[in-house]
């Protein structure tokens, strides 16, 4: 009996994988898959084009997909539901839910869970339906604040939900980010923020408290799942920036380029992975003190609690999502294997960014068994840029579709792919019309009078704000257009003199990192810089004079550090 049950077992797992390749087989992938390259025999077919800023997505067991927004889309919606009627592979019903914009979206026990920067929210989904009932439950709320407040969530397989809590700060400074200034020790914002929170996922009105602390150490978790093969949390962290910037006694601007790591590890209960004391190097395959802390990029002497982590990626490509891959479509290589989406870098110093792939990383047991390999590459378009707003897409999130099928979302314009394998080649491909983004223009050189201008912000201000001014999308706001720039000039000036930190929303998008006063600037020096972004990026404003900063400073008392 137990020998005819595991036969049956067995052909019904056969017949299974050859009515999934059967149905794979009338998915006909786009033209150059939609604009991207994968391995031999995958194929892409573009689910829908041009949805927004699209993160994280879920998929029901139908194929239906909810994507996330970070920006309010389709009628002033923030999730966006997607359904393919046709069987084709791209949604022919698109519908706007909710007004709640954020990152994390999971379905689970019936509901669609969702949460903005400070709650994760839930609605009961209806069978048949394709979105879920109106009513929201708040099941968590958790700290306000600025920085790292993107929340992404997932599930256990006995009622828990960990939540990313990610940090205030680069590396938890008393000034935030500011050059050779110390860290706080400790660093109090461990209580709050940089860590993993668990809570349980069926009681409503739950508030964050230290005694829910999961793990802690962790800037910024953004990629975050529960591998329930092996029973345990897996995450990629966001790593600290500026280690030549703030520290070139230290660091060279080439060890900035690629220091520190993005790391990939498992937690357990307790774990600390030694943010903001440590950092990890993957070149080395060590961890270093941070240069808050003493640091001077060899000694290691505020290490020895910290996790080591599974594996190090080069640094600020930003792993924003992972996946273990479950299903029967893809090779046996990618069974329980690991799949990272790279958002892409911003602050590489005017170098080209880097990131913007998603990588596979094969696993046995829960511990990787061989080197990263580049599963999926050429979403930043025909030509390196030094803007991350100039890819032409950034991998976001991933999802597993009921069929084995690999789904990857795009932040820049809303595009999501649907990966396929085909075992016996790829017969035809559909040559659709897709939105083509345009090609950045290379800089255009500045008037003799703003030379002076350009020096200070290609020194200062691009890092952040980037040489076109464009911004990072999510992080620094754009300067072209923008009332803040070309405005009241005293209240620009005070921005440059006290530094900014409001949670102010840009042309509908919140932008989280913390400015710091730059007020060791000469007033020469701002008035240049001013009158440059003043002028520049499209900007047409008139320039600011010496003596408006002199005037201005002497109020504030900000006088030249």
């Amino acid at each position: 009996m137990k020998s005819l049950s595991r036969f049956a077992w067995l052909a019904l797992a056969v017949l299974s994988a050859a009515c999934t390749q059967s149905k794979i087989k009338d998915l006909v992938p786009d033209k150059d898959n939609g604009g991207i390259t994968l391995p031999e025999k995958f194929g892409a077919v573009v689910v829908v084009d041009t949805l927004g800023r699209g993160r994280h997505m879920a998929i029901a067991p139908n194929g239906d997909i909810y994507l996330h927004l970070s920006k309010l889309a389709l009628d002033g919606k923030g999730i966006i539901a997607l359904r393919d009627t046709s069987g084709d592979g791209r949604a022919d019903i698109v519908k706007g839910y909710s007004n709640v914009t954020g990152t994390g979206i999971e379905l689970h026990n019936g509901y669609l869970y969702y949460a903005d920067e400070t709650h994760v929210f839930r609605s009961k989904m209806t069978e048949g339906e394709l979105l879920p009932a109106d009513a929201l439950d708040t099941l968590v709320t958790m700290v306000d604040g600025v920085g790292h407040m993107a929340k992404t969530f997932t599930f256990d397989d006995k009622g828990g939900m960990y939540v990313n809590i990610g940090s205030t700060s680069n590396c938890c400074e008393i000034n935030l980010r500011m050059p050779h200034t110390a860290g706080d020790d400790p660093c109090k914002e461990l209580e709050t923020r940089a860590g993993i929170w668990k809570f349980d996922d069926n009681t409503l009105g739950q508030k964050q408290d230290l005694k829910f602390r999961y793990a802690t150490g962790i800037r910024n978790a953004v990629a975050l799942t529960w591998n329930a093969g092996v029973g345990r949390l897996f995450a990629l962290q966001h790593g600290r920036d500026d280690l030549h910037r703030y520290w070139p006694e230290f660091y060279t601007e080439d060890q900035n380029l690629e220091l520190p790591s993005e790391i990939f590890f498992d937690l357990e209960q307790g774990d600390d992975m030694g943010w903001p004391y440590c950092y990890y190097d993957h070149l080395q395959g060590k961890k270093f003190t941070n240069p808050e802390y003493g640091g001077d990029g060899a000694k290691s002497d505020r290490c020895d609690k910290a996790k080591t982590p599974l594996l190090g990626f080069p640094g600020h490509w930003a792993p924003n999502d992972v996946l273990f891959y479950k299903g029967d479509l893809f090779p046996e290589k990618y069974k329980q294997g690991a799949f990272i989406a790279f958002h892409g870098s911003w602050n590489r110093l005017g170098h080209e960014q880097q990131g913007f792939k998603v990588v596979f990383v094969p696993m046995k047991d829960g511990k990787p068994s061989g080197p990263h390999e580049v599963f999926a590459d050429g979403f930043i378009g025909p030509q390196p840029i030094t803007n991350p707003g100039n890819a032409f897409f950034r991998p976001c999130g991933l999802a597993e579709g009921p069929d084995g099928s690999l789904y990857i979302s795009d932040s820049q314009h809303g595009r999501i792919w649907r990966i396929v394998y085909y075992k016996d080649g790829i017969a035809k491909t559909a040559d659709r019309t897709l939105y083509k983004p345009e090609v950045a223009k290379e800089e255009e050189p500045v008037a003799d009078e703003m030379v002076a201008g350009q020096t200070v912000y290609n020194t200062y201000c691009a890092p952040c704000h980037q040489r076109d001014g464009k911004g990072a999308p999510g992080m620094n706001p754009p300067l072209a257009g923008v009332n803040l720039v070309t405005g009241n000039k005293t209240e620009l000036i005070n921005i440059i003199l006290k530094g900014y930190d409001k949670k102010d929303k840009i042309n509908g998008e919140t932008y989280q990192n913390v400015m710091p006063p730059h007020n060791w600037l000469t007033d020469q020096q701002i008035a240049d810089v001013l009158s440059y972004i003043r002028k520049s990026f499209g900007n047409k404003a008139d320039e600011v004079k010496v003596d408006e900063v002199t005037k201005t400073r002497a109020a504030t008392g900000k006088a030249k550090s």
